[in-house]
């Protein structure tokens, strides 16, 4: 057996629109009729007072009726009234109510069918009555003659019967009808317009299913880690899900504020507001780091841009790890090659019969190689910190740069909380050195820089504080560019450089920290990061 698809929600809607609009007009129609008719009943009665008035208040009336034959007179003027006013009747009696006048000349002499004696009192009353042309609305007024002290002397009715009344309000309810069914027309063409958009607009859904719909959309929303941010065709923000606000930092009531307001980094409001495609484009926020893909919505105009985000915070962080891990493997292999050497020279010492010297030599290289190893250990308990330091002086080493760890450096075991991630300290020392012994080995060789290329590294914990400051023996920076280094793309170097600094600063931020940079004494570069170790840290 099928099962009927439930009518769309449009369709729903255009029935109870179509069902209201008729039942609207039918109500407007009934009430009108209603009214019509007593304003017919109203308009008639006041026809015929008006009539009975006129011709009660007829000087040939009264002088008529004092005549020996009033319907001689009478009648011809009553028909004459009549026909002007449109009445249906206008009868003229005596006191006693014995017709004079009567549009059927056979009821002249007759009895006056109705209630005459209000009238003879002297009032002017109106009544529905079915006399001998059937039910009417009549009115009747008395006939005062002044030449008789004002007294009445004869009767006046005129009226208009009620099939008359009823045949002119069949004529409006034809005409009202015929204004209601082009109102009904007209409205249902209007539902019907409506409702084809608003079908459009819902795709030929039912309201089950928009709800449904509804339900799979917010919970699709809070569910996906990655961030969805919408913006319409004023650039201001339609639509965003948690991981977007997570992602760029956004209050709750980030919807309806434009793209440029949201205090992002110019880049990245920039790819926010390209109006071409921008694809896996890498981007850096306050304190993460950002895979940026956007696609403009058009459809003959530019009607807004969707906009995904991707988190590559930890993923930029594990290939800072793995780019140390490569150091240290580097600089194993390098002082495996080194030892190799100097293993060949004590052998080749030891066969030239030279044993003295051999042992000699091997003592002071083995001395040399443990000095800074021993120092690093000493003054650094971090076990993270001191392999990094190793790894970095092997390194700087090959590269003709000397590695030193200032006097006044000391980290003991458990002073660093356990909110402060190992990788963020690992991005912030690692990049930092890494520049500083870029910058020392551009001096080797160069006659104005000092003899000695040199990095000296200053890792203190102490007053609730983590110090970590580099400092170089290069040729330094421009003072006016010390808030540019550490935007993302700024770089001595060549093109395609300038990340190092800017993930220093975002991982110091993350974990509410600051860094600056001055001049070394040494006249290079000294870079300062302070981050707080008695605040827990916002990890990732």
């Amino acid at each position: 057996m099928r099962i009927p698809h439930p009518r769309s929600l449009a369709g729903q809607l255009f029935a109870m629109q179509v069902v209201l609009v008729a039942a609207l007009v039918a109500g407007c129609a009934v009430f009108a009729y209603v009214t019509d008719r007593e304003q017919a009943v109203v308009a008639a009665r006041q026809r015929a007072t008006a009539a009975a008035v006129a011709v009660a208040d007829s000087p040939s009336v009264a002088e008529a009726a004092r005549s020996k034959d009033p319907t001689a007179r009478l009648q011809p003027y009553a028909e004459k009234v009549r026909r002007d006013t449109g009445v249906t009747f206008v009868t003229i009696m005596d006191t006693h109510g014995v017709r004079w006048a009567h549009p059927d000349p056979d009821q002249i002499g007759a009895t006056y069918l109705g209630h005459i004696k209000p009238a003879l009192r002297g009032r002017i009353f109106p009544e529905t009555y079915t006399g001998t042309l059937g039910p009417s609305v009549r009115v009747v007024a008395p006939v005062r003659d002044d030449r008789a002290g004002g007294r009445i002397t004869a009767l006046v009715s005129a009226g208009i019967t009620v099939d008359t009344i009823s045949a002119q309000v069949r004529r409006q309810l034809l005409a009202l009808l015929g204004v209601a069914a082009a109102a009904l027309a007209l409205g249902g063409l209007c539902a019907y317009v409506i409702n084809a958009r608003l079908r459009r607009h819902t795709h030929g859904m039912n309201a089950a299913e928009l709800s449904r719909m509804h339900d799979y959309h917010q919970a699709a929303l809070h569910a996906v880690r990655e961030g969805l941010l919408m913006l319409d065709g004023q650039r201001r923000i339609a639509l965003i899900n948690d991981g977007g606000r997570e992602l760029l930092g956004l209050p709750e009531d980030s919807v309806g504020r434009y793209a440029s307001d949201l205090g992002l980094p110019p880049a990245l409001t920039g790819a926010l507001l390209a109006a071409e495609p921008r694809v896996d484009e890498l981007h850096l926020t306050a304190e993460r780091v950002v895979v940026v893909n956007t696609s403009p919505v058009s459809s003959g105009e530019q009607r807004g841009t969707v906009v995904t985000l991707r988190d590559h915070t930890e993923l930029q962080a594990l290939s800072g790890e793995l780019d140390s891990l490569r150091g240290f493997a580097e600089a194993l292999r390098s002082q495996a090659h080194e030892a190799a050497n100097r293993l060949h020279a004590v052998v080749s010492l030891i066969e030239l019969g030279r044993e003295d010297e051999a042992v000699d030599f091997a003592t002071a290289e083995l001395e040399l190689a443990q000095a800074l190893t021993d120092q690093v250990v000493a003054a650094v308990a971090e076990p993270v910190l001191a392999a990094l330091l190793l790894g970095k002086a092997a390194q700087a080493s090959e590269r003709g740069v000397e590695l030193v760890l200032a006097p006044d450096s000391r980290i003991d075991d458990g002073v660093l909380p356990p909110g402060l991630p190992a990788r963020d300290l690992v991005t912030i020392l690692g990049n930092l050195i890494d520049n500083a012994t870029d910058a020392a080995a551009e001096g080797i060789g160069n006659e104005s820089a000092p003899r000695s290329a040199r990095v000296t590294v200053t890792a203190r914990a102490d007053a609730g504080e983590l110090t970590l400051r580099v400092s170089d023996t290069g040729a330094g920076l421009d003072p006016a560019a010390a808030e540019e280094v550490f935007r993302r793309g700024w770089s001595t170097k060549s093109p395609g450089r300038g990340l190092g600094l800017a993930l220093v600063q975002q991982a110091t931020r993350r974990n509410a920290g600051t860094v600056e940079v001055t001049t070394s004494p040494d006249g290079g570069a000294e870079f300062t990061a302070r981050l707080p170790l008695t605040t827990p840290a916002v990890t990732t």
